[in-house]
């Protein structure tokens, strides 16, 4: 076992202990890990795209509020692949007596897909919308520690998740914003002009 894999496992523990300690917060953590940390940043990007309509260029701000959504589920349909390439598995299967408080997966642990959907939403959001992309961050990074709080994942998981989701929606922009770009572009001339923009 590596240097690296020994902190990420000691700190998994740390956090798992933590959590034996913390009853209380059991059943909101685990709705949050699950899906509950998902839905709001969902929520951030739909409040994003409304405010988008609304701003002083609202065909630049749909265009890249849109890749922030479309880049997200790009980013987790290409985390599939990359979690069976590196094939690590989870850590309540080789480390004895953790506390568990999500049903046990059976996929692997690395990176995270909910840290990836969460890395990539809040790049995305920051480039185009400081506020609404700070707020995905807080919620995203609190959605990282949940995942690890519940047992799911080491910490070394999410914060791979993160980065891989970021480099996503960072290194396939160019070639997202091109497609985005052509759709808004008929949908800003038809009756659907709407969806683009506020008061036209």
């Amino acid at each position: 076992m590596s240097s690296i894999t020994k902190l990420d496992t000691r700190w998994y523990l740390d956090v798992n202990n933590f959590a034996r300690h913390t009853a209380f917060a059991h059943s909101f953590m685990s709705v949050f890990a699950l899906y509950g940390g998902i839905v709001v940043i969902g929520i951030i990007g739909v409040i994003a795209y409304f405010r988008a309509r609304g701003s002083k260029d609202p065909k630049w701000s749909v265009d890249n509020v849109a890749w922030a959504g479309i880049g997200t589920i790009v980013a987790v349909g290409l985390n599939q692949p990359l979690g069976h390439l590196v094939g690590r598995v989870r850590p309540y299967y080789t480390l004895k007596g953790v506390e568990v408080l999500v049903p046990k997966a059976h996929d692997f642990t690395f990176p995270s897909d909910h840290a990836t959907a969460a890395g990539a939403m809040i790049v995305g959001l920051l480039m185009v919308d400081v506020p609404m992309g700070i707020l995905a961050l807080i919620v995203g990074l609190f959605l990282a520690f949940a995942r690890v709080y519940v047992g799911a994942h080491y910490p070394g998981d999410v914060v791979g998740g993160l980065i891989f989701g970021s480099l996503v929606i960072i290194i396939l922009k160019p070639l997202g914003l091109a497609v985005i770009r052509r759709v808004t572009g008929v949908l800003a001339t038809s009756r659907l002009r709407f969806l683009v923009y506020k008061n036209r």
